[in-house]
């Protein structure tokens, strides 16, 4: 079996809800070395009080680049922190988190790593080592889910192929952004060598000039376009976890219907932050769940 870790990267203004992540992921995972947590370097006091034996909190700095800085929050563009840098243009919190699940994974002792959002929180065991530590890696994938007429989707489809040095891509194309996803670095390493090699930069610079890119659908091609590296991974066509992507905001009534329907495989819930559904609500949800 191969050594796996948990990486979340997370920010001041999601606390709320990295507080339940992590009261789940203690009562209810099993089976990973680490929870390596990377937040923005003056969130670092504000989240030193969840650092234990297994899990570790660093700051961002210590992943990213010399030459991309953080802005102080007072500049920050509707409620997302921006990064400037004399090689590229401001990049947002958003790209920021990928380039850190990345440079995260690539900086791990462990030989997988399953990527875990604040947003997120467990209610069934789940042994991690079982499900992404066995010989070959987990890969999630949506069949044809992205059609030719999905606005974000398709731009990050395409300029995965790009960064890749692959063909245009055909629609409908395969999905792989999801929650609860593993990586192995090896492949990983092979894939941040290839953006170089495409690109002719680094691969972290290639990223944020590119600007526009979802680090799943990066992983998923690439794994799709390497026969070595298809070879070790199985592919997993039904989620671990119970999402909802809306923006509607839910009450604890809809929350229990969430977990209620659960599928068997399932062990986790996403309830999206930009729906705003308070952490207070999950928590009561949850606790009623259990109780039921």
């Amino acid at each position: 079996m191969r050594t796996v870790a948990l990486l979340t990267p997370t920010h001041a203004k999601d606390i709320e809800r990295f507080d339940l992540l992590c009261e789940s992921v203690d009562r209810y995972v099993t089976g990973h070395e680490r929870h390596y947590v990377i937040v923005n370097d003056d969130d670092l006091p504000l989240f030193q009080k969840y650092a234990s034996a297994r899990r570790v909190i660093a700051p961002s700095s210590a992943y990213l680049p010399s030459w991309l800085w953080s802005t102080p929050r007072f500049l920050a563009f509707n409620g997302r922190r921006i990064w400037i840098s004399p090689l590229c243009k401001p990049v947002h919190s958003w790209h920021v988190q990928q380039l850190l699940k990345i440079s995260g994974a690539l900086q791990a002792a462990e030989d997988r790593i399953c990527i875990v959002d604040s947003d997120n929180l467990f209610f069934r065991e789940f042994d991690v080592r079982a499900y992404a530590g066995a010989e070959k890696t987990p890969l999630y994938v949506n069949r044809a889910a992205i059609s030719a007429k999905e606005p974000k989707h398709t731009v990050w489809t395409r300029n995965a192929f790009r960064l890749l040095g692959l063909p245009d891509p055909l629609f409908p194309a395969d999905d792989y952004v999801g929650n609860v996803i593993a990586w192995d670095k090896e492949a990983l390493i092979s894939l941040t060598d290839e953006i170089s090699l495409a690109t002719g930069l680094n691969w972290r610079l290639a990223l944020c000039r590119q600007r526009q890119f979802s680090e799943y659908l990066l992983y998923g091609q690439f794994i799709a376009h390497a026969p070595r590296f298809r070879e070790q991974h199985a592919i997993v066509e039904k989620s671990l976890v119970c999402a909802y992507w809306d923006e509607r905001q839910l009450d604890e009534a809809w929350v229990r219907e969430m977990l209620r329907g659960a599928e068997p495989q399932m062990v986790a819930l996403c309830i999206q932050s930009y729906s705003h559904t308070s952490a207070p609500v999950i928590r009561s949800a949850m606790r009623l769940a259990r109780a039921a």
